[in-house]
């Protein structure tokens, strides 16, 4: 039982990161481009505006999807309650497989957002 306890906290540690870094990049995003944080891709990188806009975009979608999430993964985790170490440890390591696809899901959105907002040069259309 403890280690499904401590299995489920850490996958639910996934959603509620999300949920504040979405927070954060909606509140007090990083001012200046950087290559240690924030949200990093080539198109989100062309200028001061896209790298702001991306932060917005990807700000709400990670705030969204982190509240979806979280009662999700507990869910998901119930069916291990009361199994081996061996199937709780299944369990958590499919959540959290889920919960990554998921994550770097959300940055196919923001890029078309990014795209349907700024030309290749990162100028606003």
């Amino acid at each position: 039982m403890a280690f499904w306890i401590y299995c489920t906290a850490m996958c639910l540690l996934v959603p509620l990161i999300m949920m504040y870094f979405g927070w954060r990049f909606l509140k007090k995003p990083p001012k200046r481009m950087n290559s240690f944080y924030g949200y990093r891709t080539h198109r989100s990188m062309k200028n001061q505006q896209t790298w702001d806009f991306a932060h917005e975009a990807c700000g709400k979608i990670w705030v969204r999807t982190g509240i979806v999430m979280l009662p999700v993964s507990f869910v998901l985790m119930l069916p291990s309650l009361g199994q081996g170490v061996t199937q709780v440890g299944v369990w958590c390591v499919v959540t959290v497989i889920l919960q990554m696809l998921v994550m770097l899901g959300t940055i196919i959105p923001v890029e078309r957002a990014l795209k349907q907002n700024f030309d290749q040069f990162g100028r606003k259309r």
